[in-house]
């Protein structure tokens, strides 16, 4: 899979905290197998953090 890139600006106002919100859209992906992706978040180039996603076998 390929990494999803792009930029997102978030503005505060002084020392005021920012939030912004990301919603990824995934629902075209199949998948043949149980597999763990990784969702990497970086922030000016530099790995902030990761978190599992777990595709595992549908009960259907």
């Amino acid at each position: 899979m390929e990494a999803i890139k792009g930029n997102l600006e978030v503005k505060g106002a002084g020392n005021a905290s920012a939030v912004s919100h990301l919603v990824f859209s995934i629902t075209n992906l199949h998948f043949k197998e149980p597999v763990v992706i990784s969702m990497v978040l970086f922030i000016d180039d530099k790995e902030i953090d990761s978190i599992p996603l777990y595709i595992r076998k549908s009960d259907k």
